[in-house]
């Protein structure tokens, strides 16, 4: 049922960004059957606090984007083979798989058919990103969302709105 809930959100009611400050986010390519959303917002923290941050959803995810209805649900184990995962009671959801962490390229990927990209068969990967700023202490935090699927295009609007606040709230998280 909450999966049914959860998808007829993002269908009808997409979220705006939550972010504190300059960030550029775009619906950067679409087609009847894929989509890529890009965002991209200086931070003021360093290569590990973002790593560690990453690895912990929980701490930045909204309560209202979870099957459960609590963030504090989810685990993310940062290895490849790794589960972004909920628990539910007397069960669980995975909700993306890591394929690679290179700390050393600030550079982690996921499988990431959040939601309902499930329930399409969308292939969906998330890459998060960031770079040094030159003379700042900060990085800029860069995430690429790349879906395929049957009739994914129509529901990318909606995707953006959540995944746009999933990743203002990291950002606020880390400053």
């Amino acid at each position: 049922m909450k999966r049914l809930l959860l998808a007829a959100a993002l269908a009808i009611a997409p979220l705006p960004a939550v972010a504190a400050g300059p960030a550029a986010a775009e619906v950067s390519n679409r087609s009847e059957n894929s989509f890529s959303l890009t965002y991209e917002r200086a931070v003021p923290a360093s290569d590990p606090a973002i790593l560690e941050a990453i690895g912990r959803p929980a701490a930045w995810w909204s309560d209202a984007h979870t099957y459960s209805g609590d963030a504090a649900n989810i685990s993310l184990d940062l290895r490849p083979g790794g589960c972004w995962c909920e628990s539910l009671p007397g069960g669980g959801v995975k909700h993306a798989e890591t394929v690679l962490v290179w700390p050393a390229q600030r550079l982690v990927r996921f499988d990431a058919p959040f939601g309902p990209l499930q329930s399409i068969g969308a292939d969906a990967v998330l890459t998060m990103t960031w770079a040094v700023i030159e003379g700042e202490p900060g990085r800029t935090l860069k995430w690429t969302f790349v879906v395929t699927g049957p009739g994914a295009g129509a529901m990318a609007d909606a995707i953006d709105g959540v995944i746009a606040e999933q990743f203002g709230r990291l950002a606020d998280h880390l400053s």
